[in-house]
């Protein structure tokens, strides 16, 4: 994108033999039916959006699945995390059962991060698993949620604890959809390019330094190249790793031996989200956006990497610098240290009643997820403006 010409990549996952085909181009939402027939074979179709995105793009998307011959049938769902829902999940598979969509059909999501992680699991677990289409418009999803096929809903117990990997089979990434994005929504985006940088790829981080300024502004050419260093980026990750599993390296449980090999799993990009999912939790996925929990995750895990596993003092620096630079929050807002706590306990890279922390030694190369002295958790917390006290 960086020329403004199209780009195709094609992921291949040996396990399940699913493929996903990644289209990004400007203009691209134009073709979607096209696009649809052509990675799912479909007549008939779920379309899932929002209402705000909806009043945006649903019916470009809709006039183009017609176009191409696909039969639509419409769902709207709530805004946010309020989506994620086992009982909006139940109303997706009532719709499906009333249109005699099987697994000829596909599910269509058009939307940002929570359209893509509920249309695809109500596509995981329909019928045993129908084809999926991930039309992403905001930042965050294009650069996180669109690729890779993790799919979920929530609990009041915890983000994104009852899911599936379903891999879409196709992604289509339009970077004109996000002309519409409120600056808030953007930042929220950015947060996963950062952590991708940091987290597993280098060049993309040298790349997003020395982009600040643009991206922090919204230039649209800024913002299209960080979308597509960021996909490409994650598709290198999880076609290695499609299902998060520890890859071996010697002596990766204990000091920095085998980081390299280990950090590149799937597991890596989980970096900052040991914390900022517990942050959403305790907030009932109010007042903060992910990407902004994520970003102070992000903080306090740069913060433990420097004192568990080597990180230089200046990288830390370097990554506070960043999310500064794109307006990210910077403190745990009015939480306490025993309450984040409790809600890490609830996260999925828990491992013999452990709760792990990606952490890394280097820029670009984080690690699998590892027990942190609760000595230090705490003090992580405190650092990040967790009150000692509960509340």
């Amino acid at each position: 994108m960086a020329s403004g010409a199209p780009v195709e990549l094609l992921l291949h996952f040996a396990e399940n033999r699913a493929r996903s085909r990644i289209h990004i181009a400007r203009g691209a939402l134009s073709r979607l039916g096209a696009f649809a027939r052509e990675t799912t074979g479909a007549r008939r179709v779920l379309l899932v959006t929002d209402a705000r995105v909806g009043a945006l793009h649903a019916a470009s998307a809709r006039r183009s699945l017609e176009r191409a011959g696909v039969q639509v049938e419409p769902v709207l769902v709530p805004r946010g995390e309020r989506a994620k829902r086992v009982g909006v999940l139940a109303r997706l598979w009532d719709v499906l059962a009333a249109n005699g969509i099987g697994r000829d059909g596909a599910v269509v999501a058009v939307g940002g991060g929570v359209v893509s992680d509920l249309a695809g699991f109500a596509a995981a677990t329909w019928a045993r698993g129908v084809p999926w289409v991930a039309v992403p418009t905001t930042v965050l999803a294009q650069v996180d949620a669109s690729v890779g096929g993790k799919t979920a809903i929530d609990l009041a117990a915890g983000k994104n604890l009852v899911g599936a990997f379903h891999q879409p089979a196709g992604v289509l990434v339009d970077p004109d959809t996000l002309a519409t994005l409120p600056p808030r929504e953007r930042r929220n985006g950015l947060a996963e390019v950062v952590k991708t940088g940091f987290a597993v790829d280098r060049s993309l981080w040298s790349w997003l330094e020395s982009n600040l300024d643009s991206l922090a502004e919204g230039r649209p050419a800024a913002l299209a190249e960080a979308v597509e260093r960021s996909i490409r980026a994650k598709a290198r990750v999880v076609q290695r790793d499609e299902r998060e599993q520890p890859l071996p390296g010697p002596g990766h449980r204990n000091g920095h031996a085998g980081t390299r090999r280990a950090g590149a799993g799937r597991a890596a990009l989980n970096f900052g989200h040991t914390l900022g999912h517990a942050i959403e939790a305790c907030l009932g996925y109010r007042r903060l956006l992910h990407g902004e929990a994520v970003a102070i995750g992000m903080r306090a895990a740069a913060w433990l990497s420097v004192r568990v596993v080597g990180l230089a003092p200046e990288s830390h620096v370097r990554l506070e610098a960043a999310l500064d630079h794109l307006g990210l929050p910077v403190r745990v807002p009015g939480l306490s240290v025993p309450r984040l706590l409790a809600a890490m306990q609830l996260d999925k890279k828990r491992a013999q009643g452990e709760v792990r922390w990606v952490l890394t030694p280097r820029i670009g190369d984080a690690s699998v997820p590892r027990a942190v002295e609760s000595r230090l958790v705490r003090a992580a917390l405190a650092h990040s403006g967790a009150r000692p006290a509960r509340g």
